[in-house]
Protein backbone atom coordinates (compact mmCIF):
# COMPACT_ATOMS: atom_id res chain seq x y z
CA UNK A 1 0.00 0.00 0.00
CA UNK A 2 1.18 3.50 -0.69
CA UNK A 3 2.53 6.06 2.17
CA UNK A 4 -0.48 8.34 3.10
CA UNK A 5 0.98 11.57 2.25
CA UNK A 6 3.44 13.66 5.28
CA UNK A 7 1.22 16.13 7.25
CA UNK A 8 3.08 19.12 7.09
CA UNK A 9 2.24 22.47 9.15
CA UNK A 10 3.68 26.10 9.06
CA UNK A 11 4.19 28.29 12.23
CA UNK A 12 3.69 31.87 10.23
CA UNK A 13 1.67 32.01 7.54
CA UNK A 14 3.35 34.93 5.12
CA UNK A 15 4.88 35.11 2.00
CA UNK A 16 7.71 32.69 3.15
CA UNK A 17 5.35 30.03 4.17
CA UNK A 18 3.51 30.08 0.81
CA UNK A 19 6.90 30.16 -1.47
CA UNK A 20 7.50 26.85 0.22
CA UNK A 21 4.44 25.77 -0.24
CA UNK A 22 4.84 26.49 -3.84
CA UNK A 23 7.37 24.40 -3.58
CA UNK A 24 6.09 21.28 -1.26
CA UNK A 25 3.07 20.94 -3.79
CA UNK A 26 5.47 19.01 -5.77
CA UNK A 27 5.65 16.73 -3.77
CA UNK A 28 4.03 13.75 -1.91
CA UNK A 29 2.96 16.30 1.08
CA UNK A 30 -0.64 17.60 2.36
CA UNK A 31 -0.47 21.16 3.96
CA UNK A 32 -2.30 20.19 6.56
CA UNK A 33 -2.60 23.18 9.14
CA UNK A 34 -1.30 26.70 9.76
CA UNK A 35 -0.54 28.80 12.81
CA UNK A 36 -0.79 32.44 12.75
CA UNK A 37 -1.27 35.07 15.83
CA UNK A 38 -3.45 37.27 12.69
CA UNK A 39 -7.03 35.56 12.32
CA UNK A 40 -6.88 37.12 8.84
CA UNK A 41 -3.44 35.30 7.77
CA UNK A 42 -5.37 32.16 9.51
CA UNK A 43 -8.72 32.68 7.32
CA UNK A 44 -6.48 33.01 3.89
CA UNK A 45 -4.65 29.70 4.66
CA UNK A 46 -7.44 27.48 5.54
CA UNK A 47 -9.90 29.13 2.32
CA UNK A 48 -6.44 28.45 0.09
CA UNK A 49 -5.06 25.42 1.48
CA UNK A 50 -8.39 23.42 2.67
CA UNK A 51 -6.19 23.10 5.86
CA UNK A 52 -6.72 23.52 9.68
CA UNK A 53 -6.07 26.47 11.33
CA UNK A 54 -4.87 27.14 14.73
CA UNK A 55 -3.95 30.11 17.16
CA UNK A 56 -1.75 27.99 18.82
CA UNK A 57 1.42 26.00 18.19
CA UNK A 58 1.22 23.16 20.54
CA UNK A 59 -2.42 22.28 18.87
CA UNK A 60 -1.32 22.15 15.69
CA UNK A 61 1.61 19.28 16.39
CA UNK A 62 -1.03 17.04 17.41
CA UNK A 63 -2.49 17.22 13.44
CA UNK A 64 0.94 17.19 11.88
CA UNK A 65 3.83 15.37 10.90
CA UNK A 66 6.49 18.25 10.07
CA UNK A 67 6.47 21.75 10.48
CA UNK A 68 7.87 24.96 9.19
CA UNK A 69 8.68 27.68 11.65
CA UNK A 70 8.54 30.91 8.85
CA UNK A 71 7.55 33.76 11.15
CA UNK A 72 9.82 36.75 12.21
CA UNK A 73 13.42 35.67 13.88
CA UNK A 74 12.45 36.90 17.32
CA UNK A 75 9.79 34.13 17.33
CA UNK A 76 11.91 31.14 16.24
CA UNK A 77 12.48 30.42 19.29
CA UNK A 78 9.34 29.50 21.03
CA UNK A 79 8.05 27.70 18.01
CA UNK A 80 10.70 25.45 17.16
CA UNK A 81 11.22 24.31 20.97
CA UNK A 82 7.45 23.52 21.00
CA UNK A 83 7.50 21.39 17.74
CA UNK A 84 10.41 19.77 18.89
CA UNK A 85 9.26 18.77 21.95
CA UNK A 86 6.20 16.99 20.27
CA UNK A 87 8.46 14.69 18.35
CA UNK A 88 7.57 16.65 15.03
CA UNK A 89 9.71 16.81 12.20
CA UNK A 90 11.54 20.80 12.30
CA UNK A 91 12.42 22.94 9.42
CA UNK A 92 13.35 26.21 10.65
CA UNK A 93 13.60 29.43 8.46
CA UNK A 94 17.43 30.94 8.59
CA UNK A 95 18.98 32.62 10.41
CA UNK A 96 18.32 30.30 13.26
CA UNK A 97 17.02 33.14 15.69
CA UNK A 98 17.47 36.63 16.40
CA UNK A 99 20.35 36.03 18.46
CA UNK A 100 22.84 33.74 19.73
CA UNK A 101 21.49 32.85 23.08
CA UNK A 102 17.89 32.13 21.36
CA UNK A 103 19.74 29.95 18.55
CA UNK A 104 21.96 28.31 21.84
CA UNK A 105 18.91 27.75 23.04
CA UNK A 106 16.54 26.05 19.98
CA UNK A 107 20.49 23.75 19.50
CA UNK A 108 20.11 22.59 23.36
CA UNK A 109 15.95 21.31 22.56
CA UNK A 110 17.58 19.96 18.94
CA UNK A 111 20.07 17.69 21.09
CA UNK A 112 17.36 16.76 23.78
CA UNK A 113 14.82 15.65 20.75
CA UNK A 114 18.04 13.44 19.29
CA UNK A 115 15.65 11.28 16.79
CA UNK A 116 13.61 14.37 15.81
CA UNK A 117 14.68 15.33 12.06
CA UNK A 118 15.53 19.14 12.18
CA UNK A 119 16.78 21.22 9.66
CA UNK A 120 17.89 25.54 8.80
CA UNK A 121 16.69 26.63 5.42
CA UNK A 122 19.80 27.62 3.99
CA UNK A 123 19.02 26.11 0.10
CA UNK A 124 22.16 27.33 -1.45
CA UNK A 125 24.15 24.48 -0.80
CA UNK A 126 21.50 22.18 -3.03
CA UNK A 127 22.42 24.85 -6.06
CA UNK A 128 24.32 22.35 -9.03
CA UNK A 129 27.29 24.13 -8.98
CA UNK A 130 27.67 24.24 -4.98
CA UNK A 131 27.60 20.43 -5.14
CA UNK A 132 29.58 19.81 -7.74
CA UNK A 133 32.27 21.64 -5.95
CA UNK A 134 31.78 20.15 -2.57
CA UNK A 135 32.55 17.16 -4.70
CA UNK A 136 35.89 17.67 -6.24
CA UNK A 137 36.93 19.77 -3.04
CA UNK A 138 36.35 16.34 -1.42
CA UNK A 139 38.55 14.75 -3.86
CA UNK A 140 40.90 16.95 -3.52
CA UNK A 141 40.94 18.77 -7.25
CA UNK A 142 41.80 21.95 -5.65
CA UNK A 143 44.62 20.71 -2.84
CA UNK A 144 44.85 22.33 0.29
CA UNK A 145 42.12 25.42 0.37
CA UNK A 146 43.85 28.76 1.92
CA UNK A 147 41.19 31.17 1.33
CA UNK A 148 37.61 31.62 0.24
CA UNK A 149 36.11 34.85 -0.86
CA UNK A 150 32.24 35.59 0.10
CA UNK A 151 30.05 37.87 -1.81
CA UNK A 152 26.58 38.63 -1.55
CA UNK A 153 26.01 42.38 -3.00
CA UNK A 154 23.01 44.16 -4.38
CA UNK A 155 23.29 47.25 -6.07
CA UNK A 156 19.63 48.10 -4.77
CA UNK A 157 17.40 45.71 -2.49
CA UNK A 158 16.76 47.20 0.80
CA UNK A 159 13.42 45.38 2.66
CA UNK A 160 10.50 48.46 2.99
CA UNK A 161 11.66 50.71 6.13
CA UNK A 162 9.44 49.88 8.76
CA UNK A 163 8.82 46.31 7.90
CA UNK A 164 10.06 43.82 10.80
CA UNK A 165 13.46 43.17 8.53
CA UNK A 166 14.49 46.67 9.15
CA UNK A 167 13.72 46.40 13.31
CA UNK A 168 16.79 44.65 14.94
CA UNK A 169 14.49 43.86 17.77
CA UNK A 170 12.65 41.19 16.00
CA UNK A 171 15.39 40.72 13.37
CA UNK A 172 17.94 40.66 15.27
CA UNK A 173 20.26 42.50 12.79
CA UNK A 174 19.95 43.45 9.22
CA UNK A 175 21.81 42.74 5.79
CA UNK A 176 23.79 40.53 8.00
CA UNK A 177 21.45 38.14 8.99
CA UNK A 178 19.28 38.19 6.42
CA UNK A 179 21.41 37.85 3.10
CA UNK A 180 24.75 37.54 4.63
CA UNK A 181 23.94 34.44 6.31
CA UNK A 182 23.29 32.58 2.95
CA UNK A 183 26.58 33.70 1.71
CA UNK A 184 28.66 32.75 4.75
CA UNK A 185 27.06 29.13 5.05
CA UNK A 186 27.55 28.28 1.84
CA UNK A 187 31.37 29.66 2.33
CA UNK A 188 32.05 27.71 4.80
CA UNK A 189 30.15 24.51 3.49
CA UNK A 190 32.24 24.34 0.51
CA UNK A 191 35.48 25.25 2.38
CA UNK A 192 34.20 21.85 4.25
CA UNK A 193 32.84 23.31 7.79
CA UNK A 194 36.20 24.73 9.12
CA UNK A 195 35.82 25.57 12.95
CA UNK A 196 36.37 29.65 12.66
CA UNK A 197 38.12 31.36 15.75
CA UNK A 198 38.67 35.02 14.98
CA UNK A 199 36.27 36.94 13.53
CA UNK A 200 37.19 41.07 12.14
CA UNK A 201 34.00 42.63 10.36
CA UNK A 202 32.26 45.79 10.46
CA UNK A 203 29.00 46.75 9.59
CA UNK A 204 27.43 49.65 8.45
CA UNK A 205 23.98 51.66 7.89
CA UNK A 206 24.54 54.01 4.96
CA UNK A 207 22.03 53.89 2.34
CA UNK A 208 19.03 52.16 4.09
CA UNK A 209 17.23 55.27 5.96
CA UNK A 210 18.06 58.02 3.91
CA UNK A 211 15.19 59.75 1.09
CA UNK A 212 17.81 60.93 -1.06
CA UNK A 213 19.09 57.29 -2.25
CA UNK A 214 17.13 55.91 -5.30
CA UNK A 215 15.93 52.33 -4.52
CA UNK A 216 13.87 50.75 -7.31
CA UNK A 217 13.81 47.03 -6.02
CA UNK A 218 13.25 47.81 -2.42
CA UNK A 219 11.10 44.59 -0.83
CA UNK A 220 7.63 45.18 0.75
CA UNK A 221 5.54 47.69 1.45
CA UNK A 222 6.98 50.60 3.74
CA UNK A 223 5.35 51.26 7.44
CA UNK A 224 6.01 55.40 8.02
CA UNK A 225 5.84 54.59 11.65
CA UNK A 226 8.17 51.45 12.06
CA UNK A 227 11.78 51.81 12.25
CA UNK A 228 15.18 51.44 10.21
CA UNK A 229 17.49 50.81 13.35
CA UNK A 230 19.42 47.65 11.47
CA UNK A 231 22.81 47.12 9.09
CA UNK A 232 22.57 47.62 5.78
CA UNK A 233 26.14 46.26 4.58
CA UNK A 234 28.90 44.24 6.29
CA UNK A 235 32.32 43.54 5.58
CA UNK A 236 34.25 40.55 7.97
CA UNK A 237 37.66 38.83 7.61
CA UNK A 238 37.40 35.22 9.14
CA UNK A 239 40.29 32.97 9.99
CA UNK A 240 40.01 29.24 11.07
CA UNK A 241 41.30 26.94 13.17
CA UNK A 242 43.32 24.86 10.21
CA UNK A 243 44.64 28.46 9.04
CA UNK A 244 41.53 28.82 5.98
CA UNK A 245 40.94 32.04 5.58
CA UNK A 246 37.77 33.80 4.69
CA UNK A 247 36.58 37.47 2.98
CA UNK A 248 33.19 38.29 3.34
CA UNK A 249 31.06 41.34 1.72
CA UNK A 250 27.53 42.00 1.97
CA UNK A 251 24.83 44.51 1.32
CA UNK A 252 21.55 45.33 0.70
CA UNK A 253 22.87 48.48 -1.13
CA UNK A 254 26.07 49.72 -1.84
CA UNK A 255 27.45 51.78 -4.99
CA UNK A 256 28.91 49.11 -6.95
CA UNK A 257 27.52 46.45 -9.32
CA UNK A 258 25.84 43.13 -7.63
CA UNK A 259 27.65 40.07 -6.73
CA UNK A 260 26.64 36.87 -4.96
CA UNK A 261 29.41 34.43 -5.38
CA UNK A 262 31.94 32.19 -3.85
CA UNK A 263 35.20 31.77 -4.99
CA UNK A 264 37.73 28.94 -3.44
CA UNK A 265 41.35 29.31 -3.77
CA UNK A 266 43.75 26.14 -3.20
CA UNK A 267 47.29 25.19 -3.95
CA UNK A 268 46.21 23.13 -6.83
CA UNK A 269 43.31 25.22 -8.18
CA UNK A 270 40.32 27.01 -7.83
CA UNK A 271 36.72 27.83 -8.80
CA UNK A 272 33.96 30.56 -8.15
CA UNK A 273 30.20 29.55 -8.13
CA UNK A 274 28.19 32.78 -9.22
CA UNK A 275 24.53 31.71 -8.05
CA UNK A 276 22.79 34.76 -9.58
CA UNK A 277 24.24 33.41 -13.40
CA UNK A 278 24.02 30.02 -12.16
CA UNK A 279 27.58 29.46 -13.67
CA UNK A 280 30.90 27.52 -11.86
CA UNK A 281 34.04 27.93 -13.55
CA UNK A 282 37.58 26.27 -12.64
CA UNK A 283 41.07 27.36 -12.53
CA UNK A 284 43.85 25.47 -13.30
CA UNK A 285 47.26 25.39 -14.53
CA UNK A 286 49.83 23.02 -16.22
CA UNK A 287 53.18 23.25 -17.30
CA UNK A 288 53.16 20.47 -20.06
CA UNK A 289 54.46 21.67 -23.78
CA UNK A 290 54.08 25.13 -22.67
CA UNK A 291 53.72 26.68 -19.15
CA UNK A 292 49.49 27.51 -19.50
CA UNK A 293 46.19 28.70 -16.82
CA UNK A 294 43.38 26.47 -17.71
CA UNK A 295 39.58 27.74 -17.21
CA UNK A 296 37.05 24.95 -17.03
CA UNK A 297 32.96 26.25 -17.12
CA UNK A 298 30.99 23.48 -15.38
CA UNK A 299 27.98 23.03 -17.03
CA UNK A 300 25.70 20.99 -14.48
CA UNK A 301 21.75 19.64 -15.09
CA UNK A 302 19.04 22.29 -13.94
CA UNK A 303 18.42 21.83 -10.23
CA UNK A 304 15.64 23.82 -7.97
CA UNK A 305 17.66 24.70 -4.94
CA UNK A 306 14.42 25.65 -2.70
CA UNK A 307 13.16 22.34 -3.76
CA UNK A 308 15.89 19.82 -3.35
CA UNK A 309 16.38 21.13 -0.12
CA UNK A 310 12.78 20.84 0.86
CA UNK A 311 12.93 17.38 -0.70
CA UNK A 312 15.77 16.55 1.58
CA UNK A 313 13.74 17.55 4.73
CA UNK A 314 10.65 15.64 3.42
CA UNK A 315 12.46 12.69 3.04
CA UNK A 316 14.07 13.07 6.65
CA UNK A 317 10.86 13.94 8.15
CA UNK A 318 9.35 10.87 6.43
CA UNK A 319 12.16 8.07 7.55
CA UNK A 320 12.72 10.23 11.01
CA UNK A 321 16.59 9.55 10.23
CA UNK A 322 18.10 13.02 10.92
CA UNK A 323 19.58 14.65 7.78
CA UNK A 324 23.09 14.96 7.47
CA UNK A 325 22.92 18.17 5.96
CA UNK A 326 21.82 21.85 7.45
CA UNK A 327 21.82 20.69 10.89
CA UNK A 328 20.69 22.66 13.56
CA UNK A 329 24.32 22.23 15.05
CA UNK A 330 26.01 23.88 11.83
CA UNK A 331 22.89 26.47 11.96
CA UNK A 332 24.58 27.72 15.06
CA UNK A 333 27.88 27.54 14.35
CA UNK A 334 26.52 30.53 11.76
CA UNK A 335 24.81 32.48 14.15
CA UNK A 336 28.40 32.26 16.41
CA UNK A 337 30.01 34.04 13.52
CA UNK A 338 27.32 36.46 12.49
CA UNK A 339 27.15 37.65 16.37
CA UNK A 340 30.58 37.77 16.25
CA UNK A 341 30.78 40.02 13.57
CA UNK A 342 28.56 42.31 15.09
CA UNK A 343 30.50 41.72 18.90
CA UNK A 344 33.82 43.50 16.29
CA UNK A 345 32.00 45.86 14.58
CA UNK A 346 30.84 47.13 18.14
CA UNK A 347 34.47 46.89 19.64
CA UNK A 348 36.24 48.15 16.66
CA UNK A 349 38.96 45.20 16.76
CA UNK A 350 39.43 41.65 15.43
CA UNK A 351 37.25 39.20 18.27
CA UNK A 352 37.36 35.10 19.25
CA UNK A 353 34.48 33.54 18.60
CA UNK A 354 35.01 31.79 21.69
CA UNK A 355 35.33 35.65 24.27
Amino acid sequence: MDEEPLQIGFVGLGNMARHHVENLQQLDVEIAAGTDVLEAARERWAEDFDAETFEDVDAMCEVVDAAFVTTPNRFHEDAATTILEHDVALYVEKPLAHTLESAERIAEAAAEAAEVPAMVGLHNRFAGGAEVLETYREEGRFGDLSHVEIEYVRRRGIPATGTWFTDDATAGGGSLIDIGVHALDLGLHLAGHPEIVEVSGATRSELGDRDDVADMDFYGTPDPDGVFDVDDSASAFLRAADGTTFSFECAWAANREPEKSITLRGDDGGATLRLDGGTTEIYEDGVGGVDHLQTTAIETEHRDAHLACLETFVDAARSGEAPERNTIEQGLAIQRVLEAIYRSSDADRAVRIDE
